[in-house]
Parts: C-alpha cells; structure tokens; sequence
C-alpha cells in the first residue's frame, strides 16, 4: 500500500474505558495505557501519544475493530488514519501470539496494533463520512426498527381480532392498515361491529381512499356469524386494542416521518453540485437511474456501503452485499456456497434490487431466464443479477455516466 506510517496504535474498544497499545515500525512495543471513555481522557491520551511518538496525527496508524463512535470520531476530526477489522479476522491474528488462545484487553491492543504493521490489506480504512450520509445512516435504522415494531404490534391486533370476528380479517389479513384500525376504533367488539351503519363505513373507507372495498364487503364481513366465546372475552379484546392502536399510530407516523426525511437528505444529495465538474452526475443520480433502484435500495447502498462505492471498488462492493461467493477447493473437491457474511440490509436490499429489475429491465430479465434455465435457483440467479448491476454500476461510477439501456443490451448477453 502506498501509505507509510511510523507507529501504529492498537486500541482494544470498550464500553467504559479502552486499553491501547503503541508500536513501533520494528513491532517493538513501547508503551500501553488503559484510557476512560470521556472527552478528556480520550484527548490526554491522544497528546500522550503525540508527545511520545513526537510524530504528527498522519504518521499515526490506528488499528481497531469498532469504526464508529464517538472515539473514532475524534481520531479521524485530529487527523489520524483510522483502520477497521472483523474481529473474527482479529481472532486469527491472535493465535499469532498465543497458541493456547489466551485473551486479554492488553494482548488484544498489541495484536491490533502489530498486525496491522505487518497485514495492511486485512483492515480497511474507515473513510470521514458524508454529513449528509450521518443522518441518511440513522434514519434508515430508525425505519427499518419503525418497521419490526409496527408489524409486531399489527400482529397482536390480528390475534385480537381473530379471538372475536375472523371474517374481518377477510378485509385486511396483516391487520397492519390505518383504515383498518379506524373501523376497529368505532366498533372493538362483535356488538359494536353489528351496530355499524353503511354511512359509517362508507365515511372510513372515503376518508382513507381505500377503493379495492366497497361499503357492502365490509358490511358482510361485519355481519358474518361468529364464534361463541367466553364471558369477558369481548372486553379484553376492546381493552387490548383500545391500547394497541394508539401504539400503532404513533410508530406508524414515525415510520412515515423517517421516509420523508429519507427522501429530503436524497434531494439534497442529489442537488449538490459535483466539486470537480458542475455537469457531472453525482452518485446518487447514477444510483438511481438503474432499473429497480428505488429509495429502499439507494439508502442502504449509501449508508452501508459508501466506502466501496466512492472508491469504486466492485470486488469489495459485491463482498458487502453477498453476491460474491465463496469456493472452497482442496484436491479434486470444489464447493462453492453463498456469503452469509454480509450487510443484512445490503441482502434485503440487493434481492429487491434483482427481483424489480427484472420485471423493469429486458436484458435482465432474459438474463435471468438464461440462468434458471441452467439449473440455477430463484436466489442464486437474482444474486448473478445484481452481482451484474454491480459492475454496470461501477463502470457507471467511474464514468460518471448514467445508465443507458441501449448500451448494455450486449454487455448482458456476453456475460452470461
């Protein structure tokens, strides 16, 4: 690599404080300190080491396993390159100096520090985000955490429901839609449900545009015969969805909010005129040009993977988000499986990315029938998909051209 530094400092992360080791260029180990996890400790212990290695921030390598918080943060704000790796990655390293397995903060800081003298090309640099990235970042968790808590509580409405008045749930079977817990809202138990007038429904059903139901169909769901239940039934089922709907709502709106915020950031990215070239297209208007890149799709691959994307760097880009596979040969056996040791997001996303794209895209889609009819399944052949994208994309990246379906007609055809 062409970077040379003079000294390396290894830093054991964690919650309270943090051990950290400085080394030398020969490996030799000077000095360990254990530092607190505050502001002033952090920056006595950077001056420390300034003071010690009497060298300047860029001379400075850190190693470490964490590449984010408020410690990697300053690191990077006073000028130090920063250095990231998978502890699993770390835990090879770690034989290096015990065979026995033996572990401690102090040994961890040494091995972060020392194998990142010796074996650059196992880290990765952690790059100084985008301050429109930070919160693009935050907001695309919020949702996806928005997300799990909205269908959980839906869930626990459907099981109400479903004590009381299955037929209902005819009419919506996730019970997750806001018209829906408004007609819940007016009539929580079977009685209530009977006494619903034509007018009523019609006003709920106008009010939240829902045109695939007319007044009559919910009507009869409403009336349908029900079960006979238990004494008391009907007014826990109106207490426990008298206090689920409200939750609902309310994580609902959060969700929506984080979308449009989502979509705000976008814009903003999208309209910042490129440093280099006014008439360049920036990333995010290439991103997006491609069929099947909608807003799920170019948040996570902004947030999730914005180091290979600026350094354009397909190999690491396609290892992110698990379209590259893993073979595994010894002798005459040849294994290939697929990573599992990627961004969560990234695999949700890229497998809306392939399943979209071929129903937008000619090429990909007989690109795809091409690879089902080799013998490959449904996900295999919508990795191959995407794993494709990827490199249109990066050659998109480098170019800074969008992306024309006319010109990769036959790039689609030859590699297959």
């Amino acid at each position: 690599m062409p970077e040379h530094y003079d000294w390396f400092l290894g830093i054991d992360w964690g919650y309270d404080a943090h051990q950290i080791c400085l080394v030398d260029a020969a490996g030799q180990v000077h000095d360990t300190q254990s530092v607190e996890h505050n502001a002033a400790a952090v920056d006595g212990a950077i001056a420390w080491v300034l003071t010690r290695t009497a060298a300047t921030p860029s001379q400075i390598a850190v190693a470490i396993e964490k590449p984010r918080g408020a410690l990697v943060a300053t690191l990077l704000e006073r000028g130090f390159p920063v250095y990231a790796i998978n502890p699993k990655q770390l835990d090879r390293f770690r034989d290096r100096f015990s065979a026995a397995g033996a572990k401690d903060d102090q040994r961890d800081a040494h091995v972060l520090g020392d194998s990142l003298r010796t074996d650059r090309r196992a880290f990765h640099r952690v790059p100084v985000d985008d301050p429109l990235i930070l919160p693009l970042r935050e907001l695309a968790h919020a949702e996806a955490d928005c997300q799990r808590e909205l269908t959980r509580l839906a869930n626990q409405l459907r099981d109400q429901v479903y004590r009381i008045a299955p037929p209902l749930l005819r009419l919506c079977p996730a019970a997750d839609e806001p018209w829906f817990w408004t007609l819940l809202e007016h009539a929580p138990t079977l009685a209530e449900q009977q006494r619903l007038t034509r007018t009523q429904v019609l006003t709920v059903l106008r009010s939240h545009r829902i045109r695939r139901l007319t007044a009559d169909h919910v009507l009869a769901a409403l009336r349908a015969p029900a079960f006979a239940v238990a004494p008391g039934v009907h007014d826990a089922t109106r207490e426990a969805i008298s206090l689920l709907i409200p939750r609902l709502r309310v994580v609902d709106a959060q969700r929506k909010r984080c979308v449009v915020r989502q979509d705000a950031l976008l814009t903003e990215l999208r309209e910042r005129p490129a440093e280099a070239d006014p008439k360049e297209h920036c990333d995010v208007e290439i991103l997006e040009s491609l069929p099947g890149v909608g807003r799920m799709v170019t948040v996570a691959m902004l947030t999730q993977a914005a180091q290979p994307l600026a350094t354009r760097d397909y190999d690491r880009l396609r290892a992110h988000i698990g379209t590259a596979p893993i073979t595994k040969a010894s002798g005459k056996s040849r294994l290939v499986q697929m990573r599992t040791a990627c961004a969560e997001r990234l695999r949700a996303a890229a497998y809306h990315w392939g399943r979209v794209s071929i129903q937008q895209d000619a090429s990909a889609a007989a690109y795809y029938r091409r690879l089902r009819a080799r013998g490959h399944t449904h996900g295999r052949a919508l990795r191959s998909v995407v794993d494709r994208w990827l490199r249109i994309l990066v050659a998109m990246l480098r170019h800074r051209t969008l992306y024309d379906p006319k010109r990769f007609v036959t790039s689609a055809t030859v590699h297959v």
